[in-house]
């Protein structure tokens, strides 16, 4: 039997209150800027569409969604590059510690509808990652090339704007590796990494639903609190956490 968390408007604010994040407007100006998209697939965003995906719709969610196919759309109309990471595996090869998800050829692993477009896009470029985070997932095993890194070099990219699911996992790992990489000037031109509130979600599993499914305590997962945790992690590393995107 699992021990349930309070997740209740008391218990998030006194996270908040102890772990304090402080979004703010965050401005491209003239500053060369790309977007990084996600994992925003059927397997984690359209309802019933495999075991990680929302069993039933989420506010969070489709918000994360909406505002990741608006910023997509202003950034692909002034012909600034857009990147979208897509969480794909080889059938029968896990991902420990989560269960078969996002297999080829099983259509988690495509873009939501609201994305499809970028599929044809000139200004979008799209790299299948096997793993949480997405600039290991951009190496190439046998080459070494990183995929990611050429993209960046080739845009001379001083800012990048990230959004996508899920916030304390997919998106910080991104986020924290890529703050790295910049203070280890593996990009030169690389200053801001700027994390977009309302572009990031994460998933919700209450401990009740844990405790039904046999599965261990730390699969609870309450979804404000996961995505107030992984802002303030990307924040306490570096990251800008933005209220909103001025382009």
């Amino acid at each position: 039997m699992v021990t349930a968390i309070n997740t209740n408007d008391s218990t998030l604010a006194a996270i908040e209150a102890a772990l304090p994040v402080d979004p703010q407007p965050y401005t491209i100006g003239d500053r060369p800027a790309g977007l990084i998209i996600v994992d925003v697939v059927n397997g984690f965003c359209t309802v019933g569409y495999g075991s990680l995906a929302p069993t039933e719709p989420n506010k969070q969610i489709a918000t994360m969604v909406s505002e990741s196919d608006r910023l997509a759309r202003a950034f692909t109309e002034r012909g600034w590059p857009v990147l979208a990471f897509l969480d794909t595996h080889e059938p029968g090869k896990p991902e420990p510690p989560y269960p078969a998800h996002c297999e080829k050829g099983s259509g988690e692993e495509n873009l939501v509808p609201e994305l499809e477009w970028l599929y044809d896009s000139p200004n979008a470029t799209l790299i299948h990652k096997d793993c949480i985070n997405g600039f290991i997932g951009s190496i190439d095993i046998e080459s070494g090339n990183n995929a990611l890194l050429q993209w960046l070099n080739q845009h001379q990219l001083e800012a990048l704007v990230v959004v996508g699911i899920c916030t304390d996992i997919c998106v910080m790992d991104f986020v924290v590796t890529m703050l790295s990489v910049r203070n280890h000037g593996m990009i030169a031109a690389l200053k801001d990494i700027a994390v977009y509130t309302e572009g990031c979600s994460t998933y919700n599993l209450p401990a009740e639903t844990a405790d039904k499914l046999s599965l261990p305590k730390t699969a609870i997962h309450p979804q404000k609190i996961a995505h107030h945790i992984g802002l303030y992690t990307m924040a306490e590393r570096g990251a800008f956490i933005a209220s909103a995107i001025a382009l």
